[in-house]
Protein backbone atom coordinates (compact mmCIF):
# COMPACT_ATOMS: atom_id res chain seq x y z
CA UNK A 1 0.00 0.00 0.00
CA UNK A 2 2.96 2.58 0.82
CA UNK A 3 4.08 1.58 -2.68
CA UNK A 4 1.13 2.59 -4.18
CA UNK A 5 0.99 5.53 -1.85
CA UNK A 6 4.46 7.24 -2.83
CA UNK A 7 3.64 6.63 -6.65
CA UNK A 8 0.25 8.88 -6.09
CA UNK A 9 2.70 11.53 -4.53
CA UNK A 10 5.22 11.34 -6.98
CA UNK A 11 2.64 11.90 -10.11
CA UNK A 12 0.78 14.61 -8.39
CA UNK A 13 4.75 16.47 -7.49
CA UNK A 14 5.32 16.16 -10.82
CA UNK A 15 2.15 17.55 -12.15
CA UNK A 16 2.54 20.69 -9.65
CA UNK A 17 6.09 21.12 -10.22
CA UNK A 18 4.85 21.11 -14.43
CA UNK A 19 1.65 23.68 -13.64
CA UNK A 20 4.05 26.85 -12.03
CA UNK A 21 3.09 29.06 -14.17
CA UNK A 22 0.68 31.65 -13.59
CA UNK A 23 -2.56 32.14 -14.75
CA UNK A 24 -5.16 35.18 -14.00
CA UNK A 25 -8.66 34.41 -13.06
CA UNK A 26 -11.18 37.25 -14.12
CA UNK A 27 -13.48 37.60 -11.46
CA UNK A 28 -16.59 39.93 -11.31
CA UNK A 29 -16.42 43.72 -10.63
CA UNK A 30 -13.04 43.58 -12.50
CA UNK A 31 -11.56 41.82 -9.90
CA UNK A 32 -8.38 39.45 -10.98
CA UNK A 33 -6.36 36.83 -9.27
CA UNK A 34 -3.20 35.75 -10.85
CA UNK A 35 -1.48 32.59 -9.14
CA UNK A 36 0.05 29.38 -10.21
CA UNK A 37 -2.12 26.95 -12.29
CA UNK A 38 -1.44 24.42 -9.40
CA UNK A 39 -2.55 26.93 -6.74
CA UNK A 40 -6.38 27.49 -8.79
CA UNK A 41 -7.09 23.96 -9.37
CA UNK A 42 -6.35 22.99 -5.87
CA UNK A 43 -8.83 26.28 -4.68
CA UNK A 44 -11.19 24.73 -7.14
CA UNK A 45 -11.01 21.32 -5.88
CA UNK A 46 -11.48 22.10 -1.89
CA UNK A 47 -14.10 24.64 -3.27
CA UNK A 48 -16.00 21.77 -4.52
CA UNK A 49 -15.28 19.55 -1.91
CA UNK A 50 -16.81 21.69 0.66
CA UNK A 51 -20.35 22.54 -1.74
CA UNK A 52 -20.47 18.61 -1.83
CA UNK A 53 -20.66 18.35 1.99
CA UNK A 54 -22.58 21.06 2.27
CA UNK A 55 -25.14 19.89 0.12
CA UNK A 56 -25.40 16.62 1.26
CA UNK A 57 -24.99 17.84 5.13
CA UNK A 58 -29.06 18.04 5.47
CA UNK A 59 -29.62 14.75 3.95
CA UNK A 60 -26.84 12.95 6.37
CA UNK A 61 -28.52 14.76 9.09
CA UNK A 62 -31.59 13.51 8.24
CA UNK A 63 -30.46 10.40 7.64
CA UNK A 64 -29.15 9.54 11.14
CA UNK A 65 -32.28 10.86 13.18
CA UNK A 66 -34.86 8.75 11.31
CA UNK A 67 -34.81 5.10 13.04
CA UNK A 68 -33.71 2.07 10.43
CA UNK A 69 -35.86 -1.05 10.69
CA UNK A 70 -33.28 -2.83 12.11
CA UNK A 71 -33.28 -0.44 15.00
CA UNK A 72 -37.51 -0.28 15.31
CA UNK A 73 -39.30 -3.09 17.36
CA UNK A 74 -40.11 -6.16 15.47
CA UNK A 75 -43.86 -6.74 14.82
CA UNK A 76 -45.73 -9.51 17.23
CA UNK A 77 -46.42 -12.70 15.96
CA UNK A 78 -49.10 -13.00 14.12
CA UNK A 79 -51.77 -15.52 12.89
CA UNK A 80 -50.05 -18.18 10.48
CA UNK A 81 -50.52 -17.57 6.86
CA UNK A 82 -52.26 -13.93 7.96
CA UNK A 83 -55.63 -16.29 8.88
CA UNK A 84 -57.43 -15.25 11.84
CA UNK A 85 -57.23 -18.45 14.59
CA UNK A 86 -60.50 -20.36 14.12
CA UNK A 87 -63.69 -19.08 16.52
CA UNK A 88 -62.77 -15.22 15.57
Amino acid sequence: MWLLNAALFFVLFAFALNNLDAVTLHLFFGVSWQAPLVLVLLAALVAGVFLGVIVMLPLWLRARRKPTAATVAPAPPGPIDGYPPHGS
